[in-house]
């Protein structure tokens, strides 16, 4: 049998140090941010221009879409400067 929560019974010490402290430590502020959630996109591709950059990123240690992560990436790097 579950227990029923009963608000007007909890004595809260609003201006204890410990609670002050807890509400602190676990505030929004100051949690880490969280990894933004990744976007699927779609575009299309020659099929022996992706198997050119497959074996490309293959070569690198990569996969498809990290390789296309990181290809973005430098692009934007390489022509943000101009």
């Amino acid at each position: 049998m579950a227990l029923k929560r009963n608000p007007e019974n909890e004595v809260v010490e609003e201006s204890s140090i410990s609670s002050q402290k807890a509400k602190q430590l676990f505030a929004n502020e100051t949690r880490k941010p969280k990894k933004e959630k990744k976007v699927l996109t779609t575009f299309s591709i020659e099929p022996t221009f992706k198997r050119e950059l497959e074996e490309l990123f293959s070569s690198m240690g990569l996969g498809w879409a990290a390789g296309i992560r990181f290809s973005l990436k430098e692009f934007t790097k390489k022509h943000s400067q101009d």
